[in-house]
């Protein structure tokens, strides 16, 4: 398909994007930690300050190994198998409605401060709605508005810290020093446990960059990273020591709904609590372009693999494939009426999905390294960074359930759902093959429509296994041919695979490799293997000179791991997977 091209985004674009997602978390997260540890929230915030330096390096690893959209989907799919990879994209997916109709929602309930008249569930729904047709515009002009929101909220809360830091001068310390000396629940410990793993949340929205990073330009996405990493850190625990130092904790109890709105009113005045009001629908705004912008990233990449529906990849004259945007819309929207505007159950299906992201993609980092040490990479992560940064994502998974156990249940019932349908698409055969089966067995029972009907299955099964897929191989290893025939035969719906040896000019083809590879023709004769030599040097040109001339596309292309140095990216080969 010829797509319209892109600008690609820069730094300040592509950070907006995501960065409203995670630099909106300020909104609530400080109230949230000082419920749950109480004086000592600020410091549970820089414990997931720390969290999130090590997860710098594990996304800037994996993403710059694999380029690719599709986040932990695209960093488990080229270490594990697509069904690994494909149940940390039900995750991500239902992080992605779940935050799109939070954010939209909770955005309509701050302007309901303002217009009381304000009916918040037609307006959630005109709001998806809004930003359905910016994404289907082009990612462009999103980011456009992203970036706009992304400045006027920053600030926002610059003028909030001027002005919180302000009355805190003149006043002196002595609501810090009553709130410092109010005991803690249990122990410290136990409040920094709890702080902490209610603290994550604030980092929603840092995995987004990893899902539409084939849109930024070359040496964007690490500075993205770096940003969200540095507002988290300078915003989050400082919001959360100033409301400390101007608000007994019995008043931030009270307002924990608004607090940086309290907090606006007490050090500004009328006009400053407006004004975050305001900031705090734009920027919650914000967040629902990020749901819409990562989730076309990672379903489009889905589709390319056939986990979802080929229907879904039909591109507009704007070069967006509006059909994934719409259909998020709509799921979406059945969300919202179904709960009826009440999204609390929501929420516990948006903090396990999210934190479960994180945790697969630390997992998918170390496979990498393990896997995959062969590929290029700009920065590299510790194993006993990554260790820690993973324990610690799954310690806060621990205290959210804890806490908070009813969400399991919730979130079991979104989940199972979105997992049954990938399900479905990676059986297909299978269940295309059960019902043949059934319809074979009653087909002396019934009129010619039973005939017709074997017809157009048997017809879907062939048109799936139609495509055929390529495995490059360097000869002289029958194991690792094997390894591929298995990768395939277990991953792909075909019959048909070329195993293509290529060499350069004055080298002979190794001795014995044809016949390994008619070995293999009868150990799996259910496959149909063609052998083919090919004079070249292995590289970007061949394999989009071969894709085009077989009408296969790259990303049905595979490889086994590079050994040493290897020169080019998965990306510069246009998505050629690794499978050994």
């Amino acid at each position: 398909m010829k797509q319209k091209p892109t600008s690609k985004l820069k730094e300040l674009a592509a950070t907006a994007i995501c960065g409203n997602d995670i630099t909106s978390s300020c909104l609530y997260v400080s109230a949230l930690s000082i419920v749950y540890a109480g004086k000592w929230a600020w410091v549970s915030l820089l414990m997931v300050s720390v969290v999130l330096y090590f997860y710098r390096n594990i996304y800037g690893e994996v993403v710059g190994a694999l380029p690719l959209n599709g986040g932990a989907y695209n960093a488990l799919l080229n270490t594990t198998s697509k069904l690994v990879a494909s149940i940390a994209a039900c995750f991500t997916l239902l992080s992605y409605m779940a935050t799109a109709v939070i954010s939209a929602n909770e955005a309509m309930h701050y302007l309901q401060t303002m217009w009381h008249t304000l009916p918040i569930i037609t307006a959630t729904g005109a709001l998806l709605a809004v930003f359905m047709l910016l994404m289907i515009f082009g990612i462009s002009e999103s980011a456009k508005v992203a970036t706009g929101i992304f400045l006027l909220h920053l600030c926002t809360i610059g003028i909030l810290i001027v002005s919180s830091l302000w009355l805190f001068s003149n006043s002196g310390p002595a609501i810090f020093i009553e709130n410092f000396q109010l005991p803690v629940e249990g122990s410290i410990g136990i409040a920094l446990f709890f702080g902490f793993s209610a603290a994550m949340l604030g980092i929603s929205g840092f995995e987004s960059s990893a899902n539409f990073v084939e849109e930024q330009a070359p040496g964007v996405f690490q500075k993205t990273l770096r940003n969200m990493w540095v507002a988290v850190t300078v915003i989050n625990p400082l919001l959360a020591f100033l409301a400390l130092a101007i608000l007994p904790i019995y008043e931030i109890h009270l307002h924990q709904e608004a607090l940086l709105s309290t907090m606006g009113i007490i050090s500004g005045g009328e006009w400053l609590a407006g004004m975050v009001a305001i900031d705090a629908a734009l920027v919650l705004s914000g967040a629902v372009l990020t749901s819409y912008v990562g989730v076309t990233g990672l379903v489009h990449r889905m589709v390319l693999d056939r986990c979802l529906p080929q229907y879904l990849l039909k591109v507009n004259r704007y070069g967006t494939q509006y059909r994934i945007v719409i259909v998020f819309f709509l799921l979406c929207v059945s969300v919202l009426l179904v709960t009826s505007g009440k999204l609390m159950a929501l929420a516990g299906v948006y903090t396990i999905s999210f934190l479960s992201v994180m945790t697969l993609f630390g997992i998918g980092n170390l496979l990498l390294k393990v896997r995959r040490s062969g590929l290029k990479r700009p920065v590299k992560s510790s194993w006993l960074a990554a260790i820690l940064a993973i324990s610690a994502v799954v310690a806060a998974i621990s205290g959210t359930i804890i806490m908070n156990p009813a969400y399991v249940g919730i979130f079991l019932e979104y989940f199972l759902p979105t997992l049954i349908i990938v399900l479905i698409m990676l059986n297909r055969i299978s269940l295309l093959t059960a019902c043949l089966f059934v319809v074979r067995a009653v087909s002396n029972k019934i009129t010619g429509a039973a005939k017709a009907l074997t017809k157009g299955i048997q017809a879907s099964i062939d048109e799936i296994n139609s495509q055929q897929v390529v495995f490059f191989t360097r000869g002289g290893d029958l194991a690792n041919l094997n390894l591929a025939m298995l990768y395939v035969r277990d991953n792909e719906h075909t019959n048909r695979i070329k195993i293509v040896n290529v060499l350069g000019e004055g080298i002979e083809v190794l001795p014995g490799l044809a016949d390994d590879i008619h070995f293999l023709g009868r150990i799996y004769p259910e496959v149909k293997i063609e052998f083919v030599l090919y004079r070249g040097e292995f590289g970007p040109e061949l394999i989009q000179d071969l894709s085009q001339k077989w009408s296969i596309p790259p990303n049905f292309m595979f490889i086994g791991s590079p050994r040493g140095e290897f020169k080019y990216s998965s990306a510069e080969l246009g998505g050629v997977r690794l499978i050994i």
